[in-house]
């Protein structure tokens, strides 16, 4: 007895292609949602995503751009470097506000200058990499520890 073949098959092929097809145009929608640069903050009305407190001082903005499409805000350089030390979130992208400019520095060109007072009193401001004296993000959040470890009497 020969086999016979299901009437609908092409049917089921189609449908596999189709929802193929689908998930791919989705991902590309979601991809072209991502922001390209920093996004607009709501001044004094933007919650900082580490400590809660308003962002309302833009020459110590900064905000991270995540996978799945969220904009987080924070209103000090050194609430951005803990709340990403603390949750290892999946970042699009980084934005750190120019400490003395009206500008925005992208994540991977930032260092950092001493200055005082911030608004959680981190005492670093955002330039661009290589201006004299700056720190790199991670010998600023390295010295964050240093400090808590110091705060709270670990070794």
């Amino acid at each position: 007895m020969a086999a016979t073949r299901h009437p609908w098959r092409w049917l089921r092929r189609g449908v596999v292609v189709l929802a193929m097809v689908g998930g791919l145009a989705f991902a590309v929608s979601w991809t072209e949602r991502l922001p390209e640069g920093p996004a607009p903050v709501a001044w004094d009305r933007e919650a900082c995503a580490h400590c809660r407190m308003h962002v309302g001082e833009p020459a110590f903005a900064a905000q991270l751009q995540l996978v799945d499409g969220r904009v987080l805000h924070f209103d000090d350089p050194g609430c951005l470097l803990r709340y990403e030390a603390e949750t290892h979130p999946r970042v699009h992208a980084a934005w750190f506000h120019h400490v003395r400019e009206e500008r925005w520095i992208p994540g991977a060109r930032v260092a950092f200058v001493p200055v005082s007072p911030t608004p959680m009193g981190y005492g670093v401001g955002a330039v661009e990499a290589g201006v004299p004296g700056a720190r790199a993000p991670a010998e600023v959040l390295a010295g964050l520890r240093r400090e808590r470890d110091a705060r709270e009497g670990t070794p």
